[in-house]
């Protein structure tokens, strides 16, 4: 519906529907003597009026009662079929009660007789202003109705169900809109919802920690944030409530928020998890597999290649024993000596080999002596100090745990010979409320995330792959005096009582 939507202290703008010029210059001399400055435009006919009304916005129109051709009703009626809502005031020669109440019942705002318009002035600016309000209020509502329809659609489109979710002072729930996912949710049309909001609980699996999340919102006005089962036609789904709490003037919370199908996210996620499952028992696998074959290479190379270098050495002395009884030419001897040498350090590196694939004195003398005794080897190698601090005698996990231990302590162990640049390590072994810990920290360049975040780093990926097939624990970090920190933590399945937890020695002190 047209109306004038000018700034208030703008001029008026009158349309004067009059056949005679003096009679206008009356009108308009009664709003000057009224202190007005309108700008007005005459018309005389039906047609002049239409095209007045659709050339410009207009204030108010001024129409004389009876005009040749047109009469003031029938103006009247052509500015409401123009759909024109503007304030209309009728000026006649006389008036009398019955022609007023007429153009009132028509539609007219006012109605004044030609000698009596000392009230114009005032009753226009009524008319005016409060068609101006009534503009104000139909464009509020045109914008609510377009906020509505977006707000509709935008609701329709979304992947789940908007909803406001009200609970009184009494603690009931109820539904104060809830879009059209609400069926292709639940099951259910937002009529039936909004009747019945128990359906909507009895449709939940747990109910107990819904209304258990709904408390904790509503009490501390925190958003809520559930995830949970809900039962359908053919098989279970999983939903995602998401919303914002908001405190009631009558007491009470009103929530307002999303409530989404997470079933396939959820189906994704276990089939991660199994995939993550399978990965670690085939990783296990793999290791176990690994271990058996450094096993075997072990035992061959103690028992096959160490019984053959034995035999070589015994002929080699035996055969440089005898030398010196032969004429043979001058350094023969030498040479059997030098070859005598040769096979010591062949047996000593075959000897070191098979302790590195398979340590037996780990299953003869337990963790601590192959600790001991791979970092005595480590130092010798590499001329890097590894000293080894054990609190405890006692500590002695089952026998996968010390494998692990151990391969991860060879593995941490060839990554500061290659990339540490460190002159120092210190290995401590104790034992923990209930777990056993292995720290192995140096004074080297340290470790960054961007080291940690590697895509190749598959010493470190290998290292947590065998520690969580354990249940156990694994850190590495930046030491507090520099170098790195590794740290290894596994359950203490032989330990029956629970002890306090040993505290952290300080690297200062290890260095």
């Amino acid at each position: 519906m047209a109306t004038a939507t000018k700034a208030k202290d703008s001029p008026l703008r009158l349309l004067l529907v009059h056949d005679s010029a003096a009679d206008a210059e009356l009108l308009l001399a009664r709003m000057h003597e009224a202190g007005h400055e309108p700008q007005s435009e005459r018309v005389a006919g039906a047609a002049a009026l239409r095209a007045a009304l659709t050339a410009q916005a207009w204030d108010a129109v001024l129409c004389k009662h009876r005009l040749p051709g047109l009469s003031a009703l029938a103006a009247l009626k052509l500015m409401q079929e123009m759909d024109f809502d503007l304030p209309f005031i009728v000026i006649a020669d006389s008036i009398d009660d019955k022609t007023a109440a007429r153009a009132m019942r028509a539609g007219a705002h006012d109605c004044f007789a030609r000698d009596r318009l000392e009230r114009l002035a005032p009753a226009i600016e009524r008319e005016v202003r409060d068609a101006r309000h009534r503009a104000d209020h139909r464009a509020a509502l045109e914008m609510l109705k377009e906020s509505e329809a977006r707000f509709r659609a935008l609701a329709s489109n979304l992947p789940g169900m908007v909803f406001q979710l009200q609970s009184g002072a009494d603690g009931g729930l109820r539904f104060l809109y809830v879009s059209e996912g609400c069926h292709k949710l639940f099951g259910l049309k937002q009529h039936e919802l909004l009747a019945t909001p128990e359906r909507f609980l009895e449709a939940i699996d747990d109910r107990s920690t819904l209304e258990s999340a709904l408390e904790e919102s509503a009490a501390g006005f925190s958003t809520l944030n559930w995830e949970g089962r809900i039962r359908g036609k053919s098989h279970p789904k999983w939903i995602n409530l998401r919303s914002t709490p908001q405190r009631l003037d009558a007491g009470g919370v009103q929530w307002q928020g999303i409530a989404t199908d997470i079933t396939r996210s959820k189906e994704i996620e276990g089939q991660l998890r199994r995939s993550r499952e399978q990965m670690s028992e085939l990783s296990f696998h793999l290791e176990s597999a690994k271990e058996e074959e450094r096993e075997r290479i072990a035992r061959d190379i103690h028992d096959e290649l160490g019984s053959t270098l034995v035999a070589i050495k015994i002929e080699t002395a035996l055969l440089a024993g005898k030398l010196p009884t032969l004429a043979e030419p001058a350094g023969l001897r030498d040479k059997a000596l030098s070859i005598e040498a040769l096979i010591d350090r062949a047996m000593s590196t075959a000897s070191r080999v098979a302790r590195e694939l398979r340590p037996g004195i780990l299953k003869e003398f337990g963790l601590q002596a192959a600790i001991e005794c791979q970092a005595e080897d480590f130092s010798q190698r590499t001329g890097i100090n590894c000293r080894v601090h054990c609190d405890d005698e006692g500590i002695e996990p089952d026998e996968k745990t010390s494998l692990a231990m151990f391969r991860v302590l060879q593995e941490a162990l060839t990554n500061v010979a290659k990339h540490a640049h460190a002159s120092m390590v210190v290995v401590r072994l104790r034992r923990e409320k209930g777990r056993i810990a292995l720290e192995i920290r140096d004074n080297g360049r340290g470790i960054s995330e961007a080291d940690l975040s590697k895509p190749k780093s598959f010493g470190l990926r290998g290292i947590r792959e065998r520690v969580n097939s354990l249940n156990g624990e694994f850190t590495i970090a930046m030491g507090e005096q520099g170098g790195s920190h590794l740290a290894l933590r596994f359950p203490d399945a032989r330990q029956s009582e629970q002890t306090l937890p040993a505290e952290e020695e300080p690297q200062q002190n290890l260095f």
